[in-house]
């Protein structure tokens, strides 16, 4: 399905078209990464419905093998996945009553954002395991709270901002359109995150400087190659890229990925490098005192100076074995200043060209300039 992956991710960008729903098989996958961190810590998922999001069903049924002491989740208001799973009223009397699995209520149409606080999580039914009637047992018998929030439950309201305060780890997957403002919140209260995002946004002008800072980088297993899958509402747009199974709508988006500030073992894993070294292979740039390396699997054992290398090497970098220095849109200099008069070349924004022929420069994509903080000597001087 490539080709339309990117599309799809751009489409929901520029029409804000935010719902995408993480299925739990991705979510287990990259979480199984970082389950030390977990132990005796405030799990916040901030734009999660409680009962419909996937990240909430995996700590809640998590909840003891990762030793939680507290899970909150919250959701926004207009939130279309809102009462599907689960149904609550207020009463004249003021108490909450819910509905859950086969008592739902199909014409149930109020929806309210309110916050899930789980403190325990056991056996209800006697049944020798614990699932999510378990957890609606919990909460109708009130030993965990269930109530309705006083605003939107947008994660910048001062309610929600409170809850982030309390917590120590977010996990969730934040709207695509509001991630430059979602990372900045985490920041600004210094907060641990894993969260899924648009790979492309790595080289965003507020979220570059904190990945060459170390303050921020790609999960394991999602760093934006591939493709992931996402639960859909049946109102979104049709376009390639869509299944449905068992009803059930589902969009592939190819440059999805994880970022975190975790750090995790396999992060300081060693890139393998196995090229050497020639100005043959690894032309230098016009405009730029780099070499040119088009694909990570490429990049040179042995070479100490700058290179440029794809956005892709983020998933496979290693701060123990490579410094990132800075990306060509902002390190390049304008190359019809480094060029003949006459010269021919592709116009555009600042990017790295190399020579290929007389007076005749290629455009590259988008590099990320790295440094090889321990290359190996030259072959000739062993």
């Amino acid at each position: 399905m490539a080709g339309h992956t990117n599309a799809s991710m751009n489409a929901a960008l520029k029409a804000k078209n935010d719902e995408f729903y993480t299925l739990l098989t991705d979510i287990e996958k990259e979480m199984r990464y970082y389950r030390k961190h977990f132990k005796g810590k405030i799990v916040l998922c901030n734009c999660d419905d409680p009962f419909e999001s996937n990240f909430f069903k995996y700590f809640v049924l998590n909840f003891n093998r990762l030793g939680l002491k507290k899970l909150i989740a919250t959701c926004y208001h207009t939130s279309p996945i809102v009462g599907q799973q689960l149904q609550y009223r207020y009463g004249k009397d003021g108490q909450m009553s819910f509905l859950f699995g086969d008592e739902l209520d199909e014409k149930y149409s109020e929806k309210h954002p309110y916050k899930a606080v789980v403190t325990k999580v056991y056996d209800t039914s006697g049944d020798g395991g614990i699932d999510m009637l378990d957890v609606a047992e919990l909460f109708k018998s009130g030993e965990n709270e269930l109530t309705e929030l006083e605003g939107d439950g947008d994660f910048r309201s001062q309610e929600c901002l409170h809850l982030l305060d309390e917590s120590d780890i977010v996990v969730t997957n934040p709207p695509f359109s509001l991630f430059r403002e979602y990372v900045a919140v985490m920041m600004e209260h210094k907060k641990h995150f894993i969260i899924i995002g648009n790979s492309n946004a790595s080289t965003y002008k507020e979220v570059f400087p904190l990945i060459m800072q170390n303050r921020l980088w790609l999960g394991v297993t999602r760093s934006g190659t591939g493709s992931m899958w996402f639960r859909i509402m049946d109102d979104f747009p049709e376009k390639s890229g869509q299944k449905i199974e068992n009803g059930i709508r589902y969009q592939t988006i190819g440059n999805s990925a994880w970022f975190t500030n975790l750090d995790v073992k396999k992060r300081h894993e060693e890139l393998i490098l196995v090229k050497r070294y020639s100005p043959e292979n690894y032309p230098s740039y016009t405009n730029y005192d780099a070499i040119e390396v088009s694909k990570v699997a490429d990049i040179p054992c042995d070479y100490s100076g700058m290179m440029g290398v794809p956005i892709t090497f983020l998933g496979k970098y290693n701060p123990d074995q490579f410094e990132i220095l800075g990306l060509s849109s902002t390190m390049a200099k304008p190359i019809d200043e480094c060029v003949e008069p006459d010269a021919e070349y592709i116009k555009g924004g600042p990017r790295f060209y190399v020579k290929e022929g007389h007076k005749k420069y290629k455009r590259c994509y988008d590099r990320i300039v790295i440094r090889n903080k321990h290359p190996e000597p030259p072959k000739e001087v062993k």
